[in-house]
């Protein structure tokens, strides 16, 4: 799998470590012990397009969001990841 990293250019996926989805949202405020379980533990496992965190630790070192297609891993998006408000890793 190759990823075009938009501060390096076209590089292997051995260049990158996956942090995994996008998607989960913390459950700040939470008290419930099920929704951290949830949310540490629980994904989905989607087939098709999928958008996940790749950090560049091999190049740049940058956080990216990438949309891959989990079916053929044809990746068909490449972004800086936005920083977070606290700043550091998405």
């Amino acid at each position: 799998m190759r990823i075009i990293c938009p501060h390096c250019g076209d590089r292997s996926h051995d260049e990158f470590v996956a942090l995994g989805a996008v998607d989960p949202v913390r459950p700040e405020g939470s008290e419930r012990m099920e929704d951290w379980i949830d949310y540490v533990y629980s994904r989905k496992n989607p087939a098709g397009l999928h958008r996940e965190w790749f950090y560049h630790a091999s190049g740049c070192r940058a956080w990216l969001c990438v949309t891959r297609n989990t079916l053929t891993h044809e990746i068909t998006d490449v972004s800086i990841a936005p920083a977070r408000k606290s700043g550091g890793a998405p």
